[in-house]
């Protein structure tokens, strides 16, 4: 029973910090990479689809991505979605295939950029704790109705507090890696 409960944390935990590992992947560095663009939505056929559905995404070089829509038609769909995500890139389109050139950050930029990763970092370190409230909110009332002693409480507590201690590190160092990323470049 609470070992269920400490593995339901843990996974709770953990999807949190997946989420925002993705989140932070779409903020733009001097850096292209697939994920700043996989997930616009483009209009297609009278539904709107994450561009990862309807083309191959590269990286050719580090500047740089293309992408090759697999059904032509889709090119000037796909223009005007990117546009429309107000990216701040410009795409350009030849006919066969989108490349979107990714310019230097300025200075400016990257003081931004760094803000806002630490406020996803610390949205997510709240919701850890948040998190954390449940879970321990959940083993005081299985205490109270009798189906675990005080000494599994107190324990599973002190394991809960382990855990989401372990998660704000994570959380922490997947914001610093960023961080770096967005300074270096």
């Amino acid at each position: 029973m609470v070992s269920e409960v400490l593995k339901g944390a843990t996974a709770d935990m953990q999807k949190c910090v997946d989420g925002l590992s993705h989140e932070l992947a779409s903020i733009r560095t001097g850096r292209a990479s697939p994920a700043l663009v996989e997930d616009v939505l483009v209009e297609y056929h009278g539904s709107n689809l994450p561009l990862k559905q309807l083309a191959n995404i590269a990286v050719p070089e580090p500047a740089m991505i293309t992408i090759q829509p697999w059904d032509r038609s889709a090119l000037r769909a796909v223009e005007k979605a990117l546009l429309k995500a107000n990216l701040g890139l410009n795409p350009s389109n030849d006919g066969n295939i989108i490349r979107l050139a990714i310019p230097p950050l300025t200075e400016e930029r990257r003081i931004e950029l760094a803000k806002l990763v630490g406020k996803r970092v610390e949205e997510r370190k709240v919701a850890l704790r948040n998190i954390r409230r449940d879970y321990i909110s959940k083993v005081k009332q299985m205490e109270k109705d009798k189906e675990i002693s005080k000494d599994e409480m107190d324990g599973t507590l002190k394991k809960i507090e382990d855990v989401t201690d372990l998660f704000v590190t994570k959380t922490n160092e997947t914001g610093q890696a960023k961080e770096r990323e967005i300074k270096e470049l």
